[in-house]
């Protein structure tokens, strides 16, 4: 799927990070979402790597990076110590400035990023998030029922791990299949190495850290930015889908004007998983954003 795009394996933080790298010219980070891999920007990737150098990777726990420990306060799968990974895998490749655009929980590792690492991100691009300390904040009826795993993958070890390892095709499958598009949004190849790669040992215990940190000391970053007044101040660009449970249930424009000094942005018609569904607008809107 990925072809002209070669394979990277490295260890910034002691743990492998895997990712592709292909093009040439301004760096772009590309980063993916729960319950995917890189190859999410198989679409999008071979036309901006006619203008960009891109590199798209695998978060922790994920794709073929590594499978990470669970440990009680959750900082092995927080978005400071993710980022940090992706911060160190550009610097590994001779990049200390890159811009990014990021899907879901990898839109959550870039925001903390930009904010840890404000000298090494240019332009933000993200997509279908509101900020996560906001959206828990804003939490109601309509949205809990339409984000059930966030509270589900939550729950206290290893009640969800071993309901998701029973049959780990099927909740992803369930989970991505019950969105707007459903299944049909998606390559048959991208569809199979989403399964392979959630059927990986580990992978479970992982996405359920990713999200209990995300609920516990990413909520406490989160707040200590809030009243330190930490915002970002780089060019940032915000997307959702119009059929999509963000923007029908939070006010995306206000919550990241809360968050940013000047924040862009607006819906596309389309569903949460954006790069997969209206492939032809993200990449228009990609180009327009970074080449500025």
């Amino acid at each position: 799927m990925m072809q002209g795009f070669d394979s990277i394996d490295v260890a910034p933080q002691g743990a492998p990070i895997h990712a592709r790298r292909g093009g040439s010219g301004p760096p772009l980070l590309l980063l993916h979402g729960h319950p995917q891999t890189h190859a999410m920007w198989h679409r999008v990737a071979p036309a901006l790597a006619e203008r960009f150098t891109v590199v798209m990777a695998d978060l922790r726990g994920y794709g073929d990076s590594a499978r990470v420990a669970a440990d009680p306060a959750h900082a092995a799968h927080s978005k400071r110590t993710m980022a940090l990974d992706m911060r160190l895998l550009m610097q590994g490749l001779g990049f200390e400035r890159f811009a990014v655009c990021a899907h879901d929980r990898g839109a959550r590792v870039a925001h903390r990023l930009a904010l840890d690492h404000p000298a090494a991100v240019s332009r933000l691009m993200l997509l279908d998030i509101a900020p996560t300390l906001a959206m828990y904040e804003g939490t109601g009826e309509a949205f809990a029922r339409a984000y059930w795993h966030w509270f589900f993958l939550i729950q206290p070890a290893p009640l969800p791990e071993r309901l998701i390892e029973a049959d780990p095709v099927a909740y992803l499958r369930d989970v991505m299949g019950r969105r707007h598009a459903g299944l049909a949004a998606f390559a048959p190849e991208a569809l199979a190495e989403y399964q392979r790669c959630i059927a990986r040992p580990g992978t479970a215990t992982s996405i359920c850290e990713d999200y209990r940190a995300s609920a516990s000391i990413d909520l406490d970053h989160d707040r200590a930015d809030r009243t330190a007044g930490n915002r970002l101040l780089l060019p940032l660009r915000v997307l959702w889908g119009a059929q999509g449970v963000v923007g029908r249930c939070f006010d995306v424009p206000s919550l990241w004007a809360g968050a940013a000094a000047a924040p862009s942005g607006h819906a596309l018609d389309c569903g949460h998983y954006i790069a997969e569904e209206a492939p032809d607008a993200l990449r228009a809107e990609m180009l327009d954003f970074f080449e500025a």
